[in-house]
């Protein structure tokens, strides 16, 4: 086989130095050494690669055409060896993130791309799944990380990392029908129809949609208001289900904030308490088992960019 890595590096060498000697120089050899081992590539490969008449040898058609081809190999070769380097300091082969539906439309992705940046190699699963489900697939080993939002109590079996918020909304059609009974009263008493207003009661009294669990045993108070709910595990689902006039939902204003702008969902205006509610955002991970280099790195990057989006909106 006529290329090898160390024939593709001195190779290349003598493209960018100019001449044997530097290349020599650079690369800490003999001149003698970097001439032999062109000569021997020439031969083998049964081309000229560089013109020796002048002062300095000067790169012939034929390695020019072969350069582009070289400087990959090299660069994949050196992503070969850092990426066996980081396995040997503990990079994960593969890491699996579990990330809930309603923060998909959140900042992780910038994250993760600076993460892939560092190691390029590494391959990366992202699964979306309910915020229990997420968890649980944390704890059962099939995720190393999940992002969630802020659990109800501290579960001293995980550790975690606070990385921004995110503000849910009540959200509904704007041709629902207790929407338009509201706007219809509003309207009756001289207000105008934006001015409709409603109470905790109409929460709890019509449907909800819900993202959650697909265990049907669990159900979290914090999300769950009304007495009669759909569910779905998917963020998709419910807002086209809250769209299209079937309930309401509580749901990240990132999520629904293009749909609010279109005019496909309102925000609900209450007479008695605030439609918004603010929850932290977390990334957790098992205690159970050692993190990764490549989920320690990401659980950095993305207190970084919290930290950094929270001194912007200062």
């Amino acid at each position: 086989m006529a290329f090898s890595s160390d024939s593709v590096q001195v190779f290349l060498a003598v493209l960018d130095q100019g001449s044997f000697s530097a290349a020599a120089r650079a690369l800490g050899r003999v001149p003698s050494a970097v001439s032999m081992t062109m000569a021997h590539l020439e031969a083998e490969l049964g081309l000229a690669l560089f013109d020796r008449q002048g002062r300095e040898p000067r790169p012939t058609p034929a390695a020019r055409a072969l350069e582009p081809q070289a400087r990959q190999l090299a660069a994949q070769l050196q992503q070969l060896n850092v990426q066996a380097q980081a396995l040997h300091q503990g990079l994960e082969q593969c890491l699996t993130l579990a990330i809930a539906p309603e923060l998909l439309a959140g900042r992780w992705s910038g994250p993760l791309a600076a993460l892939a940046a560092e190691y390029p190699l590494l391959q990366v699963e992202v699964l979306a799944a309910p915020q229990t489900d997420a968890l649980a697939l944390l704890h059962a080993g099939r995720a190393q990380l999940a992002l969630v939002f802020e659990r109800p109590s501290i579960d001293g079996s995980e550790g975690f990392q606070e990385v921004g918020s995110e503000t849910l909304v009540a959200v509904m059609a704007p041709q629902h029908p207790v929407l338009q009974a509201a706007r219809a009263a509003a309207q009756a008493r001289g207000e105008p129809a934006g001015a409709a207003r409603l109470r905790e009661e109409h929460l709890t009294g019509t449907r909800q949609i819900v993202v959650a669990s697909r265990d049907p045993a669990q159900r979290d108070p914090r999300f769950v208001y009304a007495r009669h709910h759909w569910r779905t595990d998917n963020h998709i689902a419910a807002l086209a289900l809250i769209e299209a006039g079937l309930g309401w939902g509580r749901l990240p204003h990132a999520l629904v904030r293009a749909r609010m702008e279109a005019g496909a969902l309102v925000a609900l205006s209450f007479e008695n308490l605030s439609n918004a509610l603010t929850l932290w955002v977390d990334v957790v991970w098992s205690r159970a088992r050692p993190l990764g280099l490549g989920a320690q790195r990401f659980v950095a990057l993305m207190a970084e960019a919290a930290a950094a989006a929270q001194a912007a909106s200062r």
